[in-house]
């Protein structure tokens, strides 16, 4: 399963990416709001340290105007996704740029029908936003379960990317069911690393070493 990083921060994206586990990145308008610089300029800089995508989404609802702004996002870099919203015109556009050769991201995903319907627009990735469908009510698991089986039934290319990821419990279930991505905020991923039992094994490897006064260097 392929790891993607939900944030515009610059500094946590560097410091993932130097552990060689980041596949890529994703954005939102929020996300760029949130780290307070322009929108073209955080885009190019996080491009520039990851070699995978980097969705970029664009904020135009109208199909000719989402393809103007796909048009000035695309030329970013060649590892810009763009990402758009599951509606009509999202789908339209998706459609139009993948006959093109640019990767999409069709985000905003809470059914498998949405699911089944940007994988025939040609969707890169489908975004479908588990913590959210939890949080009304809903299991968002299931929703990962029923698109990877539509998705196997018809031999789809696009890929899984569960978003929305709350903790690392997510992180499990969408890899055992089979996602292709997940994308969580930096918090999340740092998380993966923890366990209490290595924590207490490192102190009691360190403490025997300690014992022996001996070094290594």
């Amino acid at each position: 399963m392929k790891f993607f990083v939900d944030t515009a921060e610059i500094d946590a994206i560097r410091d993932l990416a130097a552990t060689g586990l980041l596949d890529g990145v994703t954005t939102n308008p929020s996300l760029i709001a949130k780290s307070g610089r322009d929108f073209m300029e955080v885009t190019r800089e996080i491009c520039g340290l990851v070699d995978g995508p980097v969705s970029a989404e664009i904020v135009a609802l109208d199909y000719p105007t989402m393809m103007k702004e796909a048009e000035v996002l695309r030329k970013i870099a060649d590892n810009v996704c763009i990402k758009v919203p599951l509606t009509v015109d999202g789908l339209k556009t998706c459609k139009a740029l993948s006959g093109e050769g640019t990767m999409v991201n069709v985000t905003l995903c809470f059914s498998a029908n949405q699911a089944l319907l940007a994988a025939k627009a040609g969707a890169t990735f489908i975004s479908p936003f588990v913590g959210r469908h939890d949080d009304n009510g809903f299991d968002g698991m299931d929703l990962i379960e029923d698109i990877r089986l539509i998705y196997d039934n018809y031999d789809f290319a696009t890929e899984i990317l569960v978003a929305s990821v709350r903790h690392t419990t997510h992180v499990l279930q969408a890899a055992k069911i089979g996602a292709d991505v997940m994308t969580a905020p930096p918090k999340v991923i740092h998380d993966l690393f923890k366990h209490v039992l290595t924590d207490k094994g490192i102190e009691g490897f360190l403490a025997d070493w300690a014992k022996t006064g001996q070094s290594i260097l």
